[in-house]
């Protein structure tokens, strides 16, 4: 709710980078203390099903929409086509795992190397974003306006931090394993 009015006010619209990138980064250093401070978060975030956590990954396919904006000229094509296409590859690739999860969910090896280009690919958005902001603000406005204000102020720190607890518990299981 908080995104939606933040959003709905306009008061990211007055934004320049790197604010909205230090809003990304906040909000994921908040959700990933949260899961170290909070005993209850951690334990639900260990035992809930990888699937739950690769499953938000599929709104990546709003990379789509990127396309879209750049052939109307509402997002730079620099920006929109790598952001893009990088995107729904890894909504694609996500949601082949989840539809093949018997097979392909018990290979860690397969759910770390999704998961792996998962985040460095959105860790390029983020910086893409930064740089074109920087070279054209007004150029990146339309992520900083409804509905794609939600990716900043919401979706896009739960995707970081979600493949940061992915890669914790890939590497908890695999320590397990080892361990027994």
């Amino acid at each position: 709710m908080a995104a939606i009015a933040l959003s709905g006010s306009g008061f990211l619209q007055r934004l320049r980078p790197p604010a909205p990138q230090l809003i990304i980064a906040g909000l994921t250093i908040a959700l990933l203390a949260a899961w170290r401070v909070s005993a209850r978060f951690r334990q639900w975030l260990t035992i809930i099903d990888l699937r739950a956590l690769v499953g938000p990954h599929l709104t990546r396919f709003i990379g789509l929409y990127f396309l879209l904006l750049c052939r109307r000229g509402e997002l730079p094509c620099g920006f929109a086509i790598p952001a893009g296409l990088g995107d729904v590859l890894v909504a694609t690739l996500g949601s082949m795992l989840l539809m093949l999860w018997n097979r392909l969910g018990a290979s860690r090896g397969v759910v770390g190397a999704w998961n792996a280009l998962g985040l460095l690919d959105i860790l390029f958005v983020v910086a893409s974003a930064a740089k074109h902001g920087i070279a054209d603000p007004s150029s990146m406005s339309a992520l900083l306006r409804l509905p794609l204000s939600l990716l900043p102020t919401f979706l896009v720190p739960l995707i970081i931090a979600s493949h940061i607890i992915i890669f914790s518990r890939l590497r908890a299981e695999n320590g397990g394993r080892r361990g027994e």
